[in-house]
């Protein structure tokens, strides 16, 4: 049975509103928090844990997918630092540089 427009005005109704509420939740939740030393302090320091914590678990998986090449991870992980910190942090940079560069070790090293 096919269900009538009524049903499914209804339930994309249900589906906006839902989604519209949870979208603003966090930030209804956050606003008396704005001022907070604390969430300032989130904001800055929790994007370096997260990609930290990322960056551990891929060289993780890398040791154990290839585990021959770990030289070439550690090589083009101390080139995204260093271009990160000297390219003057801009993201996208030290990305680049450090795919490029761990692609150009395995591809050499083969």
């Amino acid at each position: 049975m096919t269900p009538t427009l009524g049903y499914l005005l209804a339930v994309l109704g249900i589906v906006l509103v839902i989604d519209f509420a949870l979208r603003a939740l966090p930030f209804a939740i956050l606003e008396p928090l704005r001022e907070s030393r604390f969430v300032r302090d989130m904001g800055r320091w929790m994007p370096a844990g997260i990609l930290f914590v990322l960056a551990v678990v891929t060289l993780q998986g890398h040791m154990v997918a290839v585990p021959g090449k770990w030289w070439a991870a550690a090589v083009a992980t101390g080139l995204t630092v260093a271009t990160h910190l000297l390219g003057g942090r801009r993201m996208m940079l030290s990305i680049l540089v450090g795919t490029a560069s761990y692609v150009a070790l395995l591809a050499l090293s083969t």
